[in-house]
């Protein structure tokens, strides 16, 4: 980056897009809200779900951690974990020679520290597993009376999974922000049906800051845990998503494993 050019990149994982900017210039997170803003707007910007900013191992401030996470939503509400933006952040810092390809890397979020590792899989394409840390079940919900369940679970982040018929039918764009908004900090909300197979999910999400997006990790998390919680799926769970599948990994200690893939789309300069 120079003073008059912002160099990031795109990749999206499951079609959860997201802008990555690695190691900008000092005090750059103090506009990122505005960056995001900006950079993210989908007809008068790159366009994105999300603005990453991460750091390199001089600035983690936490032992053992290798890269720093930070993430703006597109309205520019900061968020405090995504388990496609970690995986994304780790497959860019490979793509710069900056971390070691299939070790595990400790990255510090706002939520704690998580650990990620990070394998190529093609020219643009990765795949990255995500210890998501504990994923907490906080129990049952009844917001505006949707859905044949509902479920609190905090991944780091709040989420409201929704167990109902095929998520193809549901009026997510209707029914996601006025959930959302049932809690003053706003809500992720998964809409959630069994299936197609045995431990396995569809799902579509509404993610608060964004809209409803192609995939989302956490959300993937939370959908996998609620219905665990529920009886309906083992510990090793596919989330099927408009943008891909993502495998969820429900180990015996609360914690959470996210496996999936990413893709580079581009290098982008921004004029400022």
């Amino acid at each position: 980056m120079t003073a008059s050019e912002l160099t990031l990149a795109k990749l999206h994982g499951a079609g959860n897009d997201f802008l990555v900017v690695l190691d900008p210039e000092p005090g750059f997170e103090a506009a990122g809200a505005g960056w995001a803003r900006r950079l993210c707007d989908r007809h008068r910007g790159i366009g994105a779900d999300g603005l990453i900013v991460g750091r390199t191992t001089g600035s983690a401030i936490v032992p053992g951690a290798v890269l720093t996470f930070r993430l703006w939503n597109a309205d520019g509400s900061e968020a405090e974990m995504s388990g496609n933006g970690i995986r994304c952040l780790a497959h860019e810092a490979l793509e710069r020679g900056l971390v070691p390809e299939g070790e595990v890397l400790g990255v510090t979020t706002p939520a704690g520290l998580r650990e990620v590792s990070i394998t190529r899989k093609g020219p643009a394409t990765a795949w990255g597993s995500v210890d998501m840390g504990v994923v907490k079940v906080q129990g049952e919900a009844d917001r505006c009376n949707v859905g044949q369940g509902q479920l609190l679970v905090d991944v780091g982040n709040p989420h409201l999974v929704v167990l109902g018929p095929d998520p193809s039918t549901v009026d997510v764009q209707g029914l996601g922000p006025l959930l959302e908004t049932t809690d003053p900090t706003g809500l992720n909300v998964e809409f959630v049906a069994l299936g197609p197979g045995a431990d396995e999910v569809t799902m579509r999400v509404w993610e608060r800051g964004v809209g409803e997006t192609e995939a989302c990790g956490t959300g993937s998390c939370a959908a996998a845990a609620a219905m665990h919680h529920w009886g309906r799926v083992g510990t090793a769970v596919t989330v099927h998503q408009p943008g891909g599948a993502a495998a969820v990994e429900l180990r015996a200690d609360g914690s959470a494993v996210l496996s999936g893939p990413s893709e580079r789309i581009a290098t982008c300069v921004v004029r400022l």
